[in-house]
């Protein structure tokens, strides 16, 4: 009888142990760094326990004192947490003097703590410094003249001070990032930015500063919008084209030859145009080029052309032609524009053989349709220097180049950067040291 009480004492005090053994650590995470701190900044945090979390808390400490700024919890279920396999959890709550209006602008340290839900109720912790700044965004622009074409660029200056995260100019549903100015203190900026050739001549381009808590400030400045009227272009398809093309990008493709074609020419090219523009967050916060941009051969087709493709006498397809179409003689060196570092050199849809330069601060231009490609990645290379040979690769019915230049990945018309004395008036002459 002893013997087999203590055989059930020793299960009894067994199974407790094993489920302790068997519970799982807590860990707490930031699921995007927090730095500083606002009036309403969200802050989204990531709780691992595969048995469940069963509460959190979010706490702000400064001088000594301590505010509660969020907590939740769940129903326990200690010993019931075997089989169970949750997914980490994500939640996300709002800190500043917002929710602790005791909180005073300076440093601080938001503290999170969470504890598992099962047995052992493993709690893990996490604390950030940050710093807290109530101070709302605010922006001056610059006093000077902006004249800008539609299709076109322009630069613009502004100092922005109190709490920002992100600051630049907005032009209608396009943003564009600002840089610090150089060699001048912190919260002098400049942007440079595209007036899109899809963007209303009405439209007021503004320059903003705001935070993650939704405080925003914008600030207007002197312009003046030359709007253009872009050509309209029919563009025959003969039967050797469409199959040219469907050979080249879609050779492992069925079906209809006529389908295929649109798919590449509509799908693909949004696709394609959507990785030039990703290109932008490969740029150098510094000034690769200098100078007048060089232009290659004579011009077949224009920026922002709108064209009607013409398949049997019947329009099946419309598609903007973002660039300049430059021919000279077959497969004849095509040279950069500009200094500029190599941040693209493959095969693009309908780009084919494809070669992308970075100029600095998020300017960027495109070389098209190229026999073969002579740089990589990575490379430094002069205004002049071969980048390859132009070709009919990608969506080319002839040898041409396809040149255009984006800034902050909206394409513009490069016409205005083969001019000298446009780059010195409307770019250089607002940048410290280049006036």
């Amino acid at each position: 009888m002893k013997k087999a009480l203590w055989v059930l004492l020793a299960i009894v005090l067994a199974i407790p142990l094993l489920l302790i053994a068997l519970s799982s650590d807590t860990v707490v995470t930031l699921d995007a760094p927090v730095r500083v701190i606002g009036k309403d900044t969200p802050v989204q945090v990531r709780l691992a326990n595969p048995h469940g979390i069963q509460c959190f808390t979010a706490e702000i400490e400064q001088n000594g004192n301590r505010y509660k700024l969020f907590e939740a919890s769940e129903p326990a279920h200690r010993f019931l947490f075997l089989g169970r396999n949750e997914p980490p959890r994500l939640l996300r709550f709002s800190a500043g003097s917002q929710a602790a209006p005791a909180l005073r602008d300076g440093r601080a340290t938001l503290l999170l703590e969470a504890q598992g839900n099962d047995l052992r109720a493993s709690t893990g912790r996490l604390e950030v410094a940050v710093e807290v700044n109530t101070r709302p965004p605010q922006v001056v622009a610059d006093g000077f003249q902006h004249y800008i074409d539609q299709g076109g660029a322009e630069l613009v200056t502004f100092t922005v001070s109190g709490y920002w995260t992100e600051a630049g100019v907005r032009v209608g549903f396009y943003t564009f990032r600002s840089f610090p100015m150089p060699g001048r203190p912190a919260g002098e900026r400049f942007a440079l930015f595209a007036f899109p050739w899809d963007t209303a001549a009405g439209t007021v381009p503004l320059v903003f500063a705001r935070n993650p808590s939704g405080a925003e400030a914008t600030a207007r400045f002197w312009f003046k919008v030359f709007p253009k009227r872009f050509r309209t272009r029919d563009l025959v398809l003969p039967d050797s084209f469409i199959e040219k093309v469907v050979g080249e990008l879609d050779p492992n493709g069925s079906g209809d030859l006529v389908q295929r074609f649109l798919k590449i020419n509509g799908e693909m090219r949004r696709q394609n145009n959507r990785t030039l523009a990703d290109l932008r967050l490969k740029t150098e916060e510094r000034l690769l080029w200098s100078g007048p941009f060089r232009r290659y051969g004579m011009t077949e087709s224009e920026f922002a052309d709108t064209r009607n493709y013409v398949y049997k006498g019947k329009t099946i397809d419309r598609q903007t032609h973002l660039g300049f179409d430059l021919a000279d003689v077959p497969h004849v060196a095509v040279e950069a524009a500009n200094d500029g570092k190599v941040v693209w050199a493959a095969p693009l849809g309908i780009y084919g053989n494809c070669v992308v330069l970075d100029h600095g601060y998020g300017l960027q231009s495109i070389y098209g349709h190229l026999s073969r490609i002579a740089v990589k990645p990575g490379d430094l290379v002069k205004k002049g220097q071969e980048l390859g040979r132009s070709g009919a690769t990608g969506l080319a019915g002839g040898d041409h180049l396809h040149f255009s230049m984006q800034v902050d990945g909206v394409q513009i018309t490069p016409v205005e950067w083969w001019d000298e004395h446009w780059i010195r008036d409307r770019i250089l002459s607002k940048l410290p040291g280049n006036g």
